[in-house]
């Protein structure tokens, strides 16, 4: 059998990535979804928030994640009280997390499952995680370990999928094609901690747009070092723009000038004031009358007066 794909040094890359995580904190140190559970709730409790934060947390910043959070624990976050919540408040609860309006419903309908099926507490495995609404791999992942202790994947976001490409570590489009070909290579030892460790390293120097790579220890090792990322404008799904439609600001409208007419010059209005045409055709009638008259005085010869002749 071949030897499994190994990137070049990619020990020596993580350790340095856990020397520059020591010096600067993250956003996911103190918000992360593993910092959002009451730790005086029962256990089970406790693992019903960890999975409520998880479900927030989708394309969702910790700093948002983690207030959203905080007001659900204040609010009472046991499977009973979600329940008896109505939809409106919940949602202005979580609001502003990205999908709120889908979130409400993924959190409603998973409560309503936990209820039912499993007494109160959350699915043991992957397989009984994924099946629940609103809950995808890297959900199911990071819960196990999170909530129960137990590492069965990486969970991979954004940070993990765009840092893993950067270095040449794996080569993918998906989230999910990225944990499994770092699950082919990376020891398994070391899936409790890659998640964390590139998150904190994804929001603080390798970030989306404007990396620190002038900081970065792996600067001289890292095929994506130093090259220009362009900032493109942010662009808001339908579905998304509709759910925060409720909560945003009513559009000004902006009056457009009337266009010009091309037969007319830019300067002068597109049509002609209703006075002017009639004084216009008044004189053309006062014209012809004189000139008219003009004819029959000189016997049939046509003459023109002088106030014409312009």
């Amino acid at each position: 059998m071949p030897p499994k794909f190994s990137p070049q040094e990619w020990m020596k890359t993580l350790n340095n990535i856990r020397e520059m995580r020591k010096l600067e904190k993250a956003p996911v140190d103190s918000m992360g979804c593993d910092q959002c559970q009451d730790s005086d709730q029962p256990a089970e409790i406790q693992r019903y928030q960890v999975l409520l934060s998880l479900m927030l947390s989708s394309q969702t910043k910790d700093q948002v994640t983690h207030a959203a959070m905080t007001k659900l624990r204040a609010h009472g976050c046991t499977i009973e009280n979600i329940l008896s919540t109505n939809d409106t408040l919940l949602g202005e609860l979580i609001y502003p997390v990205s999908f709120w309006k889908t979130k409400v419903r993924h959190i409603k309908a998973t409560t309503s499952v936990l209820a039912d099926k499993y007494k109160g507490d959350i699915p043991q495995s992957v397989d009984e995680l994924c099946s629940l609404p609103g809950v995808g791999p890297k959900m199911a992942h990071l819960c196990m370990n999170i909530a129960w202790g137990i590492v069965t994947g990486i969970g991979v976001d954004t940070h993990v999928h765009r840092i893993s490409n950067r270095l040449g570590w794996v080569n993918s489009k998906q989230p999910e094609d990225t944990r499994k070909q770092l699950e082919d290579w990376l020891p398994k030892d070391l899936w409790d901690e890659v998640n964390h460790l590139l998150v904190g390293f994804g929001q603080t120097i390798c970030r989306p747009v404007n990396p620190r790579c002038a900081e970065c220890l792996n600067k001289d090792t890292c095929p994506a070092a130093f090259k220009e990322v362009k900032k493109s404008p942010a662009k808001k799904s339908p579905a998304k723009k509709k759910e925060e439609g409720i909560m945003s600001k009513p559009k000004v409208l902006k009056l457009e000038e009337p266009q010009t007419s091309k037969y007319f010059n830019k300067e002068e209005p597109e049509h002609e004031d209703k006075n002017q045409k009639k004084i216009s055709k008044l004189k053309k009638t006062i014209k012809k009358e004189s000139q008219n008259i003009e004819t029959e005085a000189s016997g049939g010869r046509v003459t023109r007066s002088r106030a014409f002749k312009k």
